[in-house]
């Protein structure tokens, strides 16, 4: 038999024990002692500023791709960045590889948006290229008129040699000038014979300012675009259709003058509408300051039911400016458009010392 106290006594004992706290020093280990836990360990800091700086191009880049895709050209730099949209692959795919490496799953996802987006936009220009191709050969009356529209940039002047000697050589039909100051109009007097191309729409001016159509066909001057750089237009008969004829140079994007650039833009774009509306062939040839990738370039083509002849031709993406930078980097913004009335044969961009932007020649076909 069992005595109450000693019952009591084991309880009591039992109970003292198990209010005993527990020593964090004496759990653990065999020895009676237990570590900390380590706090957590921070990334180095390369790895850091790597994360910091590609999530920051991501986030320009979708800033860069959403304006393209809303049809907008937004502010500086977004117009400037849009010149060279196709290249922003090359640092996706960079951007791709680092947040992998840096095992950073968000980043991974968002680099592969921008890298879809980014792929997209290229597709229209595969598209409609191919699309077109088909109406090359389309029937349209008595036997096509076939002829070659060249246009260049000479840079204030500097590239006038360069470009006789390209029209020696080539033949083209009709020449459109830009930047052709006072030297380059007397170069082209002088060395251009009147016989060769007797018909010329020329608007002398200093600098940047003047411009100069060359013709094998009647002209007939026309009113001009309203810009700061000059912008002639021309009637020419060619064949036994009246085309019109007109030189686009809008001033370029640069800080401080995108608005500036918009409007003249917009002024092309209402001059290529009327044209449209007057159901008129139109050739429309110059420096555009402006690729397809802007929307305000895209809107003068939607405008006029004008296509772009480099595209046409399988030439979509060769660079025309700088020519400092090997091709095929660099941006397309020299273009020769033409209204559906035109089926283009080729196209091609042609090298000249001492400017920095690339001659466009193209074979056209007038239906």
């Amino acid at each position: 038999m069992n005595s109450p106290n000693r019952t009591d006594h084991v309880s009591g004992t039992d109970s003292r024990n198990a209010q005993v706290p527990d020593d964090p020093g004496n759990a653990g280990d065999g020895d009676g002692r237990t570590d900390a836990p380590s706090p957590p360990v921070a990334r180095p800091l390369l790895q850091r500023l790597l994360r910091l700086a590609t999530g920051l191009f991501l986030l320009a880049a979708t800033v860069l791709l959403g304006c393209r895709a809303l049809g907008s050209d937004g502010i500086t730099p977004v117009p400037q960045l849009l010149a060279f949209l196709p290249w922003l692959l090359v640092p996706s795919a960079v951007a791709l590889l680092l947040t992998a490496l840096l095992r950073w799953r968000t980043g991974v996802v968002w680099a592969l948006v921008v890298i879809g987006a980014g792929g997209w936009f290229l597709r229209p220009f595969d598209t409609e290229a191919a699309s077109a191709s088909a109406s090359h050969g389309r029937a349209g009356g008595a036997a096509p008129v076939t002829l070659k529209v060249l246009t260049s940039n000479v840079e204030y002047g500097l590239a006038t040699r360069g470009l006789i000697d390209v029209i020696r050589d080539e033949k083209p039909d009709l020449v459109f000038v830009q930047e052709c100051e006072f030297r380059c109009v007397e170069l082209l007097d002088g060395l251009i014979p009147a016989a060769d191309y007797p018909y010329r729409n020329v608007v002398k001016a200093s600098s940047a300012e003047g411009s100069s159509i060359l013709s094998r066909f009647p002209l007939t001057d026309t009113a001009r675009i309203p810009g700061l750089l000059a912008m002639p237009g021309s009637t020419a008969r060619v064949g036994d259709r009246t085309v019109r004829l007109q030189l686009a140079h809008p001033l370029p994007p640069i800080p401080g003058m995108v608005d500036d650039w918009h409007t003249e833009l917009g002024r092309i774009r209402t001059f290529a509408a009327a044209q449209k509306a007057a159901d008129a062939p139109l050739i429309l040839a110059g420096d555009f300051n402006a690729t397809r990738d802007h929307a305000a370039f895209r809107a003068v083509l939607d405008a006029g039911g004008l296509r772009d002849s480099a595209l046409l031709a399988g030439a979509g993406r060769t660079p025309s400016w700088p020519t400092d930078l090997p091709r095929p980097l660099g941006a397309q913004i020299d273009h020769v458009l033409v209204s559906d009335d035109f089926s283009v044969r080729s196209a091609r961009f042609l090298d000249l010392a001492d400017t920095d932007h690339r001659s466009l020649l193209v074979g056209l076909e007038l239906r």
